[in-house]
């Protein structure tokens, strides 16, 4: 067990959640219930079931010996995460990347990161421990590193002008997607109490001969497939709400240009491509946080969840900036963005350091 290498694991994780929208902007010609619920499949099930059905031995065995009140609850968690996650990705139209992410995760970030220990009881004895101390700094620095995120992105919507704002993100629309961000950052930390809940499953992997460091694949798929059904149910909706249902299929398009209607081209080959690349990163970000999270000790789930959290905003961030989503923004934004993205990188480092800590069992 190396909280050290758990960082790496969640960077890596957040590097993923940062960077699986990017495919999505390559999908041309679909409607966006249609390239989430595409994309979403790899995320929610068929990766999840691939990866679980190769670490764990004899999953289903594994699933048999587990109470059914806990495959319950787990399952019920990641339909609250899926409700979230399915409003994620509306706060990424309307926000960009940057700003939408940053304040989703600091809702996210909060919630579930102290509901646990709250719910659980142990949240008084992180007082008492020089490890949950230096856990719980972290959290608070994690936390201002968002504030100063958030803080730069409004500071960047009131500097531009519409038509920026519109060339950058087409879907630009600040107050609409500060409260679909707010929703989906406390619905999304149901993800956390999804891990806790599936606790005893992870320990049954284990024993069914499943390695530590993936053992928190049972539990994924279950949290994962909640949250499938969730987001499944309500692109189904939107396809026949709006009429896309057909986009599935359809090589063409009518559109309306220069008052004619015509049959524009639709790339369904590469929309399938870029829908399956997207998934797949997405999912990259679970897989590698069931890894960071077996290395985290026993405060796992406390230190695991800002340090993911901190490493998506700052990849998320960078992303945004290459792809100019902060450009013709003052100097004084930039320096707040610059503060954010540091104390996010310091409070890894703290929560690293905590965990390094409650290893090797330092008495207060």
């Amino acid at each position: 067990m190396s909280p050290f290498l758990g960082v790496i694991f969640h960077a890596v994780g957040g590097f993923a959640a940062g960077s699986f929208y990017i495919p999505f902007k390559r999908v041309r010609e679909w409607s966006w219930e249609t390239y989430w619920l595409v994309g979403g499949l790899f995320i929610w099930i068929i990766c999840p079931l691939i990866a679980a059905a190769a670490t764990v031995p004899g999953l289903l065995g594994v699933y048999r010996d587990t109470p059914r009140s806990t495959l319950l609850y787990t399952f019920l968690f990641g339909v609250g995460w899926g409700i979230g996650h399915l409003t994620f990705g509306l706060s990424l139209r309307y926000l960009g990347m940057s700003l939408g992410m940053g304040m989703v995760l600091g809702y996210c970030t909060f919630f579930g990161a102290l509901l646990p220990t709250l719910v659980d009881g142990t949240f008084s004895s992180l007082f008492f421990e020089t490890s949950g101390r230096c856990s719980l700094a972290g959290i608070m620095v994690c936390l201002m590193g968002v504030f100063f995120c958030s803080w730069a992105g409004m500071s960047k919507e009131r500097e531009l002008t519409e038509e920026v704002k519109k060339a950058t993100i087409s879907e630009f629309n600040f107050f609409r997607g500060v409260w679909v961000a707010c929703f989906s950052g406390v619905m999304s930390a149901c993800f956390a109490f999804g891990v806790t809940s599936g606790g005893s499953l992870t320990e049954l992997a284990e024993t069914a001969g499943a390695e530590s460091v993936y053992a928190n694949n049972a539990p994924l798929l279950l949290i994962l497939s909640g949250g499938g059904l969730a987001n499944i149910i309500a692109c189904l909706v939107l396809n026949v709400r709006n009429g896309s249902t057909g986009e599935y299929v359809k090589p063409n398009k009518r559109t309306v240009t220069d008052e004619q209607l015509h049959n524009k081209p639709v790339p369904l080959g590469n929309n399938y491509l870029f829908c399956t690349l997207a998934g797949v990163i997405a999912y990259a970000e679970f897989f590698f946080f069931g890894m960071g999270e077996s290395q985290m000790g026993d405060f796992s789930l406390l230190v695991s969840w800002p340090i993911h959290m901190a490493f998506i905003i700052v990849f998320s961030n960078i992303w945004g900036i290459a792809f100019r989503e902060w450009q013709g923004t003052s100097p004084r934004t930039k320096f707040l963005l610059a503060i954010g993205l540091l104390a996010l990188l310091l409070s890894t480092m703290l929560s690293a350091y905590g965990t390094h800590l409650n290893l090797k069992e330092i008495p207060v």
